[in-house]
């Protein structure tokens, strides 16, 4: 009798669990994707159309980042990732040729050119601005239209340093300068698939002058003052505590 393997069942950005958000364990068919070289955990997509079993429910991802720990939210975002690329690089992008999978290594490689397509992620910036011993720029993104203040970030631009993305994402979007850019952590963001790249920066000079089609407003808070922000398990919720502990602590 074959080993079931646990599985990450997922529909685009909606994962199969049960009531306990519980993986299901499942046969192993030849087109799942193994999370790892050979162990027993798998990735696959559910087909649009096809019936969920009796007892489990699709959930989108994000919601399960409060509720999983770190190691498993980061082991789901490795599997709805792989599927991503798998999904998306059926057909070579030299010739045009549909593509076959790699038996050993993730890649999707071409029958008649040989070009090997490999999973890419994304790199983000994202950064905790401080302005003196309790100051912190919080901003609301345009698109958003709850409450909630978070941090500024964007994508890292093609020829750019991650502290040049640091500088620019910031004049960009509320038009002041940095000083003291120092590297934090970092996360993977499956959606659809970023790293988030995490700094901390000092304010050094310039007034807030938003770029409003990404920024409805930016100000400093207190740290004994802040507004909603982001969720826990986010890297952004996870920098912020961060600085407010050290804050109370010095």
């Amino acid at each position: 009798m074959s080993k079931r393997s646990l599985a990450y069942i997922f529909q685009h950005q909606k994962l199969l669990v049960d009531e306990n958000f519980q993986l299901p364990k499942v046969e192993k068919l030849a087109s799942d994707l193994p999370i790892h070289p050979n162990d027993h955990v798998i990735a696959r997509d559910l087909l649009e159309g096809e019936i969920i079993p009796d007892g489990f429910q699709l959930v989108p991802i994000r919601d399960l980042i409060q509720t999983w720990s770190t190691p498993d939210f980061l082991q789901a975002s490795r599997a709805v990732q792989l599927l991503e690329w798998r999904r998306n690089h059926k057909f070579c992008s030299h010739c045009g040729q549909r593509t076959e999978i790699h038996d050993k290594e993730y890649a999707m490689i071409c029958p008649d050119c040989g070009y090997h397509q490999y999973p890419r992620v994304q790199p983000c910036i994202i950064t905790i601005i401080t302005r003196g011993s309790n100051e912190v720029l919080l901003a609301k993104s345009a698109h958003n239209k709850s409450n909630m203040y978070g941090l500024i970030a964007g994508f890292v631009e093609v020829g750019e340093t991650l502290e040049e993305a640091v500088q620019r994402e910031t004049m960009e979007e509320v038009g002041l300068k940095l000083k003291n850019i120092r590297y934090m952590s970092s996360q993977p963001w499956p959606f659809p698939s970023n790293l988030m790249i995490a700094f901390h920066a000092e304010y050094e000079s310039g007034d807030i002058q938003l770029q409003l089609e990404e920024i409805s407003d930016a100000q400093f808070f207190r740290f004994d003052q802040l507004p909603q922000i982001p969720f826990k398990g986010s890297i952004a919720h996870s920098m912020i505590m961060q600085m407010t502990e050290k804050r109370k602590a010095s």
